[in-house]
């Protein structure tokens, strides 16, 4: 299954974007002056839609952002809406993650906690007990993003994808051009969904697809013609 990420400023042109979609990651951070209202027209549509809040800035050690507060109160109003699901950071306080989770369970809105790594792909073990701490916290999905630098991360991310445990819950995504592979391969591995762009030009992350392409290249593998 793949979502598109639409990363839009203004509610009209993510309400465009949605258009014809059947699933898509919403990123409110793009939305400088995003309210309340705005999460209610977005996230009431008909679709299958994935709540997203980016931070701004650096967490302390607290886990804190800031910006904090207006991040929380968007995604419950996403929430409140009907997001069908809700992406938090793995790294975020526990409060606020906390009090985002119970909101979630009360909507039957399922719990993305997600782990970035903008520089490399860690060993095979750390991303095991990070994806591991991610279910622990309440996630009902994971999702691994970590930068790619070589064809032997590719293979670490995926497979973390053989695990039992993992496997159909995990989202692996390789960032960067050489982690492209796992995009594709991610959801024949057991990643439940994968994300895509509407356009090259509107890529939310490096490496990342737009939707045409990873349709074609995905029906193309499982019709066997690849």
């Amino acid at each position: 299954m793949i979502c598109v990420s639409v990363y839009e400023p203004t509610v009209e042109a993510c309400l465009d974007s949605l258009k014809g979609l059947d699933f898509a990651e919403v990123r409110i951070d793009a939305m400088a002056h995003g309210t309340v209202d705005d999460m209610r027209r977005i996230f009431s549509q008909p679709l299958t839609l994935i709540a997203t809040f980016r931070p701004q800035g650096p967490l302390d050690d607290g886990g804190h952002i800031p910006g904090d507060a207006t991040r929380k109160r968007l995604l419950m109003a996403a929430i409140e809406a009907g997001a069908n699901y809700v992406d938090i950071e793995a790294g975020s306080d526990r409060a606020y993650r906390e009090e985002i989770i119970a909101k979630a369970r009360s909507k039957d809105c399922k719990v993305i906690v997600s782990s970035h790594n903008f520089d490399e792909t860690p060993e095979a073990g750390e991303l095991i007990a990070t994806a591991c701490h991610c279910l622990d916290e309440g996630a009902d999905i994971v999702k691994i993003a970590c930068m790619v630098n070589s064809d032997r991360d590719n293979v670490r991310l995926l497979g973390i994808l053989s695990r039992e445990d993992l496997s159909g819950r995990t989202v692996v995504i390789g960032m960067g051009t050489k982690g492209r592979i796992t995009r594709v391969a991610g959801p024949l591995f057991g990643s439940p969904f994968t994300f895509a762009s509407l356009s090259d030009e509107k890529r939310t992350a490096e490496g990342q697809m737009d939707m045409f392409t990873m349709e074609l290249i995905l029906k193309a593998l499982k019709d066997g013609r690849y």
